[in-house]
């Protein structure tokens, strides 16, 4: 059984404690929070301990999942590595390619599982669409284009829409197909009262050639959260709310080849329910399995530092106008 602390009690701390509760090869040690009373709100919850000190919770466990703001990722994720504790830590990995840089060596060093929060490569329907690419089933990727808009949410934000909402896709694209060799964005501040990008739209260059479009706002009164794929022989439709895949395809019936403006087509389109698992914990199971056998998570830190990168250069790119080469 392994001994995990949950460090922060913002929406996605509570929610990872309330998986570990529900876990049975996980002891929820303890609850870390600098509020003392919401540390102890959440730990009656969770029936386990309140801790304010995130280094008296690390000395109690096997592993820390860190679900505090982005700002202090790095200095919890070194403590807790330094300590010989694994880390699950909430995407974006960290504030600086450097620190992530740092992070993952660290983890590397001392033969720790360093885990990056990209819950969506944990999601069902991704599963899928990966397995249908690794088996050729969709033909070639020609381009990819996502959606992740909503209202601006009322959590707190350290970060912009790009890094808070972006790196999903960003990181979701890299799953389904490769390296980026350039990015490009354009993006702005529409809502005043907040000091970061509430929209952005990303273009992403890969090196096999795959183009990848990421549109990101906090301004739409609906939330999607879609990612369609263009292939050689289908378009596949991904929503990631309902855990389903579309694949669509035409095929040209026999006409007489000078009539080219008449062509009649076949069209066929298959929606597919998959079986609807939660992610979170999908991803905290992926966690201990790599603690168990000593391998890598499916969301590594390498892919945290890969995601921060190409999010980092969309920031540069829209500040100053120019296609960021990674």
């Amino acid at each position: 059984m392994i001994k995990i602390g949950v460090i922060g009690t913002g929406s996605m701390g509570k929610n990872h404690a309330r998986v570990c509760s529900e876990l049975h090869d996980v002891e929820l040690v303890g609850i870390c929070d600098v509020d003392k009373s919401t540390a102890k709100i959440v730990a009656e919850r969770f029936h386990t301990q309140a801790f304010t000190s995130y280094q008296d919770l690390i000395s109690k466990v096997d592993a820390v999942i860190i679900a505090t703001p982005t700002s202090t990722h790095f200095d919890i994720s070194t403590k807790a590595l330094s300590s010989g504790k694994h880390v699950l830590v909430e995407k974006p990995i960290c504030d600086t390619i450097k620190n992530a840089q740092e992070m993952v060596k660290k983890a590397e060093d001392e033969h720790l599982v360093l885990a990056t929060g990209h819950i969506e490569r944990h999601n069902p329907a991704v599963a899928f669409v990966k397995e249908g690419i690794q088996k050729n089933r969709f033909g070639d990727v020609i381009s990819l284009s996502s959606q992740r808009v909503s209202n601006l949410p009322g959590r707190i934000r350290d970060v912009g829409v790009i890094l808070d909402f972006g790196v999903h896709d960003i990181d979701v694209m890299r799953f389904l197909c490769g390296e980026v060799l350039s990015v490009y964005a354009k993006a702005g501040v529409y809502t005043k009262k907040i000091q970061y990008e509430d929209h952005a739209t990303i273009l992403l260059n890969f090196e096999n050639d795959v183009c990848g479009v990421v549109e990101v706002n906090w301004l739409t009164p609906i939330k999607i959260r879609k990612i369609f794929l263009t292939c050689s022989e289908q378009f596949v439709e991904m929503d990631y709310i309902d855990q389903s895949v579309t694949v669509s395809s035409s095929r040209f019936k026999a006409v007489d080849e000078m009539d080219l403006y008449h062509v009649p087509m076949q069209f066929t389109s298959s929606h597919i329910g998959l079986e609807r698992k939660e992610p979170l914990k999908n991803e905290i199971q992926d966690f201990i399995q790599a603690i168990n056998a000593h391998k890598k998570p499916l969301a590594s830190g390498y892919d945290g530092l890969m995601a921060l990168r190409i999010a980092q250069g969309a920031l540069q790119s829209y500040k100053t106008g120019d296609v960021v080469r990674l």
